[in-house]
């Protein structure tokens, strides 16, 4: 599966550049489609799945390519049940970081720098899986507990320190950012092409290199940097970074489907759960900042 996530860009749907899955459909019939941009009807170059049991089956005994065997592929069920777990655990840790680590005045220093390291080990660990060939439920579960942690730790500063209910506030907007990506997805007025994968990563790109030159220029020089985390250019960027979250779960559902559609293997919903999990947490943060911001004016 390819996609905006790392979790998903090292799969492509086809030989097609990689990208062919946003442009291609399962003939009539939804469940059996045509080898061609099929990765996992037989084997071919560029199909990561081509040694597993269900894309070779009626190719060895020479009966026509077919679709692997229902109980070996990813489902939509498969992919709620994976996403609910890794963000059921993400949540229950945030809540007990949030209990357990105090950011009073006395304890706030041992609470972040609890919560630093958390983010760190998960980053890492985060890095391992986005690299495997195959998805690991403990890694990503591990991941998912330590972000939680420092989501806890963070949001507790903020909803303490800084903006009374801002926790809240930032999980109903990504509540409502999801939805209607979702609700606008289904209806079809978001065409995810390559084009519009283009065109977010190019973008995603940028976003990721301003706010790291200045993250460096915050450190060196001190204060707020350049200001694009503070202030109005502050608000600005906290949108831009809200709407490329929606724009990558775009993504992500588009490669979900595919994924369904083309008989992917049912452990492809575990990296679905990864990469969605990543997602909402960027969304998540972005609402966070822009509260915060909105508070500090």
């Amino acid at each position: 599966m390819r996609s905006s996530n790392p979790v998903f860009s090292r799969r492509g749907f086809s030989r097609d550049n990689g990208y062919a899955g946003f442009n291609t459909a399962p003939q009539a019939g939804g469940a059996a489609v045509g080898t061609q941009g099929n990765p996992y009807a037989q084997p071919q170059a560029g199909n990561p799945y081509a040694q597993n049991p269900y894309a070779q089956q009626g190719v060895q005994y020479g009966a026509p390519p077919q679709a692997p065997a229902a109980t070996g592929r990813m489902t939509i069920d498969d992919v709620i049940l994976r996403t609910g777990t890794t963000l059921g655990t993400l949540i229950v840790t945030a809540a007990l970081a949030w209990a357990l680590l105090p950011v009073d005045d006395a304890h706030i220093s041992r609470s972040y720098g609890i919560a630093i390291g958390a983010g760190l080990i998960g980053m890492v660990l985060a890095l391992v899986q986005s690299f495997k060939r195959k998805a690991s439920p403990a890694l990503i579960l591990s991941y998912a507990a330590l972000e939680g942690v420092f989501l806890g730790v963070v949001s507790s500063v903020v909803d303490n320190r800084i903006a009374s209910g801002a926790a809240m506030q930032a999980v109903i907007g990504t509540m409502a950012v999801f939805a209607a990506v979702l609700v606008a997805y289904k209806a079809g007025w978001i065409r995810v092409n390559r084009r519009f994968y283009g065109f977010v990563m190019a973008a995603a790109l940028g976003f990721i290199l301003l706010m790291a030159v200045n993250l460096l220029f915050a450190v060196f020089g001190g204060g707020d940097g350049l200001g694009f985390r503070s202030g109005p250019l502050g608000i600005v960027f906290g949108v831009i970074g809200i709407l490329l979250g929606a724009a990558f779960l775009a993504l992500d559902f588009k490669q979900v489907e595919d994924g369904i559609a083309y008989g992917a293997p049912r452990e492809e919903a575990w990296l679905a759960a990864f990469g969605l999990t990543m997602t909402l947490v960027w969304i998540y943060m972005e609402f966070l900042r822009l509260i915060s911001i909105l508070n500090n004016d």
